[in-house]
């Protein structure tokens, strides 16, 4: 068997304010739950990255993006996975988002960088440090 890296969008939302909005993981989540994240979710084949982050946001967070901006790529290897991580900064409107996928989150809020929950999910401190090197 060929085992072949996956391919996820991963998007941190903000508010054009400096604000990010970071999510809950629920106890239904697939990994580390209670642990504060921002969303992702697999590339769909024929997709292009600007259709899955506008279909991932709109399905997470009940609201379309207004923004999209290409960060960068980084490998995520954990234990039995590996995923190519292709990172976006997306705009949203504050008032507009809401948890569009309650068995996967329990709880969305807006934080400033330097105010943030815990715990963070293990990943999210290396996406957050591409959102500061932009």
């Amino acid at each position: 068997m060929t085992r072949k890296p996956d391919v996820s969008c991963v998007f941190v939302c903000h508010d054009g304010d400096g604000r990010i909005l970071l999510a809950r993981r629920s106890a239904r989540a697939r990994d580390e739950p209670g642990a504060w994240d921002c969303g992702a979710g697999a590339l769909e084949f024929g997709e292009t990255f600007e259709e899955a982050v506008t279909r991932e946001v709109t399905e997470e967070y009940a609201t379309p993006p207004q923004d999209i901006t290409l960060l960068g790529v980084r490998n995520v290897l954990r234990p039995g996975s590996h995923w190519v991580a292709v990172v976006f900064s997306v705009r949203l409107d504050p008032a507009a988002a809401r948890i569009g996928e309650p068995h996967k989150f329990d709880e969305l809020a807006w934080f400033r960088p330097g105010e943030l929950p815990t715990p963070l999910h293990s990943q999210l401190p290396h996406t957050l440090a591409m959102v500061t090197a932009a």
